[in-house]
């Protein structure tokens, strides 16, 4: 049975979609005002320095968690439908993982769309990443990448690109309830659309056009990595909710990774919302699922086992 802390974040969504609801045509700085909230209902992750940075030309937020591995980073994209969302709304849940895992984490204030369409949160991602092998000096071994929706999705599209420019692989990549299909064609969309609180079918269609702009491809795998060819990428952690509309991504995500041989593994958590790790610090589910995030990541990272996180 899901915990009370759980709900919190049904009650954040549920606000959401009534507000959306009552202003079909809300204006783009309101909608991003309402995500701004998105953060709120997590804890704070105590001993955790927040340091703006300038990484490669990118706006980009550290999160260094007291007496962490300084040589191992976390590179983070966040959601938000490639639309909303930012480093500082993302700030507290990215932070949590990274004091779980040990380490630094980099989050990516890439440019959003309609002002800058596709490719342009690969390309900056992309830029952070070089940023950290090449600037940093962080070994490519002692680096990993997490994501969450809009951002999970970039988590794989960062790697392809990096590929395509002859970068070395990271140590790993983590996506959460990734968005990864921009047409939105998984079965979970009518299966669970009594059950995912905030994304509809509509929601991913609308965000999507947002995003690829009018010559936007909805099947280029740099968009929609259901369509990529995988092969040569690192292991991956998939993490997901079992009532979301976006599991079906999850699912077709991971097949996609095993027809190329990569090492992937899918977990999917019980009667949990989209991106219920912002409950960290309040639910006991998004702090298991950090744990075991933690727990998988650390050994390829180079790093021993560690506590769960507090």
């Amino acid at each position: 049975m899901p915990s009370k802390g759980s709900q919190d974040i049904k009650t954040l969504y549920k606000g959401w979609v009534a507000a959306m609801a009552a202003d079909p045509a809300m204006p783009l700085d309101e909608l991003r005002r309402m995500f701004d909230h998105w953060g709120d209902i997590t804890a704070e992750p105590g001993g955790v320095d927040a340091i703006e940075v300038d990484a490669g030309g990118v706006p980009a937020l550290w999160a260094v968690p007291k007496g962490c591995a300084a040589d191992r980073v976390l590179l983070c994209t966040h959601g938000g439908g490639y639309v909303t969302g930012s480093m500082y709304t993302h700030r507290k849940v990215f932070g949590h993982i990274a004091k779980a895992v040990g380490c630094r984490a980099l989050i990516v204030h890439y440019r959003r769309a309609p002002e800058s369409v596709h490719p342009g949160p690969v390309d900056d991602a992309v830029a952070c990443y070089r940023w950290l092998l090449e600037k940093e000096g962080i070994a490519p071994r002692h680096i990993a990448l997490t994501g969450d929706s809009a951002g999970g999705g970039l988590a794989i599209t960062t790697l392809l690109r990096a590929r395509e420019q002859g970068l070395p692989m990271p140590a790993a990549t983590m996506p959460l309830s990734p968005w990864a299909d921009m047409e939105a064609t998984g079965r979970t969309f009518e299966t669970n659309a009594d059950k995912d609180v905030l994304v509809s079918r509509g929601i991913i269609k609308a965000m999507a056009g947002t995003f690829l702009g009018a010559a936007g491809d909805p099947r280029d795998p740099l968009a929609s990595p259901v369509h990529a060819d995988l092969k040569g990428l690192p292991p991956i952690y998939i993490q997901v909710g079992a009532d979301e509309t976006l599991l079906d991504d999850s699912r077709r995500l991971a097949e996609n990774a095993r027809q190329a041989g990569v090492e992937v593994t899918l977990d999917v958590f019980p009667d949990m919302q989209h991106v219920f790790h912002f409950l960290a610090g309040v639910a006991p589910e998004a702090d298991d699922a950090i744990a075991k995030l933690a727990a998988w990541v650390r050994p390829r990272l180079g790093l021993g086992q560690r506590r769960r996180a507090a």
